[in-house]
């Protein structure tokens, strides 16, 4: 009778858990990398969708097992998605007109057979996204230059949620956001903000221009979700100083981008020196009231940049070597904010230290987000910068985690709370004395925004470093830092950054010792399942023979 009832609890137990599973879907990701797992900012946003999310995936074909391993990582990813919100997978139909007319260029795989012969393979590693009639491309692929291919594949499934995430918030946005950069003060020719822009591009409207004029309008900039000052090189005006006061007291973004520093990059690639003076451009006691001040100092870390240097004594034979550059930082990030989380380090030159100020106005929140190694120095000006004496004496680099880029949060005072507005500013409405909730970050060089040209004059990545064949994360901490400036004020929250923070160990296969002991390993495989069922057998022969010989 037990028996019994024991089998009729199991049974209801059974009939119960059966039902449960039907009302609710319980998903448990036990992997270690947690790659099955959405984070809340995306299941909050697939909640949102009201409409079946139609997913084309395009990457078919005679693939290799990293695109393999990407075509599985996709499709589990979007099953992911599926159970948040309707997800429709529909048949690769697209054909190669299609993929011309959305400008799709195909990758070209390139695989060494054993027997030394090469073969060519032509794929489409994208995806296409549609939700009420909009559609979206999905680049599944992440070209990064200076890492290998299997890097890159690891990358992109890296970065899988956060780029369906991407294509799905452009998909759901209605407003146009608009973000400008601004101009008119010598900053370096347009070609040196191109990547800049085009980072941009993928999430604002991205507007240039100045604003230095005899009749400013005080709401000239009140229609951009933030502003950009990049690398400015000459002045600015009181009517400009006060127009950018009053955009941040009524709760404006901006990204300041600025040297410390005034140097010559022309005198120090032809005559290998330049001397190094304040760099005042007026902007030094509009920091001040907003907390914070860019020192005019250079600093030198010996965790830097390499140069390619000629060490001939013999102009016709050049010789040129990788020497430390250390007025080249290679600026850490900070692991606990939102901007800078689990990115690498940011490339720079040229920098300059920021220093807290006005520390009793307890309103503004100071984070630094960018700062130095543990072995760095300080070069006060007046000075000269000289490739020649380019070995310093290490043991003088004494200073550690020097903060070179701050982010600034809360209420700011005014500059212009107990002075006269302008004559050249035209407004009718009273001065505001301190801005509601805002943001800022500034950065104590104009680098870290800049891309470099190439010989044929054209631009290469943010960070990019030619000589050493490195990409560094100045690209993603400029985006990091206009959506995080941004948020509140545009449909892309402020948690949807940390997306780019998932990562995957890269477990790599040795392909030479994979194929060196493929004999053995078959062999393994094959007879160690064998014995083990033939030990087990034997033992538990051996057991009740024992145990039922008379």
């Amino acid at each position: 009778m037990k028996k019994y009832r024991l089998a009729i609890i199991v049974l209801v137990l059974l009939v119960l858990a059966n039902v449960l599973v039907h009302l609710r879907v319980f998903r448990w990701d036990l992997t270690d990398d947690k790659i099955y797992s959405l984070s809340e900012a995306s299941k909050e946003l697939l909640r949102k969708t009201d409409a079946p999310i139609e997913v084309t995936l395009m990457l078919s074909g005679d693939l290799n097992s990293g695109f393999r391993r990407l075509k599985k990582a996709t499709q589990e990813t979007l099953e992911e998605m599926d159970v948040y919100g309707a997800v429709r997978f529909l048949p690769s139909t697209v054909s190669q007109q299609t993929a011309d007319s959305l400008g799709l260029q195909p990758t070209v795989i390139l695989e060494r057979e054993h027997n030394g012969k090469t073969s060519q393979t032509m794929i489409y590693p994208y995806a296409l996204i549609t939700y009420q009639g909009k559609t979206a491309v999905v680049q599944l692929l992440q070209n990064t230059l200076g890492l290998s291919g299997e890097e890159n594949l690891n990358s992109s499934i890296e970065q899988l949620e956060y780029t369906f995430m991407e294509a799905l918030y452009k998909l759901l946005q209605t407003d146009v956001q608009r973000v400008a950069i601004l101009e008119g003060h010598n900053e370096p020719d347009e070609i040196y903000s191109y990547d800049l822009e085009n980072a941009l591009n993928k999430y604002f409207q991205v507007d240039r221009g100045s604003i230095n004029g005899d009749s400013l309008d005080i709401h000239i900039l009140d229609d951009y979700q933030a502003i950009i000052v990049a690398n400015p090189q000459s002045h600015f005006g009181t009517e400009e100083l006060f127009v950018i006061d009053q955009y941040i007291m009524r709760g404006g973004s901006v990204l300041w981008a600025v040297d410390g520093v005034e140097f010559s990059d022309e005198l120090l690639q032809s005559q290998g020196k330049t001397p190094i003076i304040e760099h005042e451009i007026g902007l030094k006691e509009l920091f001040y009231h907003y907390g914070i001040q860019i020192y005019p100092a250079l600093v030198q870390d010996v965790q830097c940049m390499t140069i390619p240097v000629n060490v001939s004594q013999d102009s016709s034979q050049p010789n040129f070597q990788s020497i430390p550059w250390t007025y080249a930082p290679q600026l850490q990030t900070n692991p606990y904010h939102p901007v800078t989380q689990n990115l690498g380090p940011v490339m720079s030159t040229f920098v300059s230290p920021i220093y807290p100020v006005n520390v009793q106005d307890s309103t503004i929140d100071k984070i630094v987000l960018l700062y130095t190694s543990m072995n760095t120095r300080l070069t006060a000006i007046p000075n000269e910068v000289d490739l020649n004496s380019i070995n310093p004496d290490w043991n003088t680099f004494t200073h550690a985690h020097i903060p070179v880029a701050v982010a600034l949060e809360g209420q700011f005072p005014s500059l212009y709370a107990h002075r006269m507005k302008p004559e050249g500013v035209i407004s009718d409405e009273p001065i505001r004395k301190r801005s509601g909730h805002a943001r800022q970050v500034v950065i104590g060089t104009g680098s870290v925004l800049m891309n470099e040209v190439d010989q044929q004059h054209q631009p290469v990545p943010m960070g990019y470093d030619r000589y050493n064949n490195q990409q560094f994360s100045n690209r993603d901490f400029a985006v990091n830092a206009i959506l995080w400036l941004t948020d509140g004020k545009s449909t892309i929250p402020d948690a949807i950054i940390r997306l780019r923070s998932k990562t995957v160990p890269l477990r790599l296969l040795n392909n030479k010792r994979a194929y060196d002991e493929r004999t053995k390993v078959e062999l393994v495989s094959t007879v160690c399942p064998i014995a083990i069922l033939l030990l087990l057998g034997g033992i538990v022969f051996i057991v009740r023979k024992k145990k039922y010989s008379i």
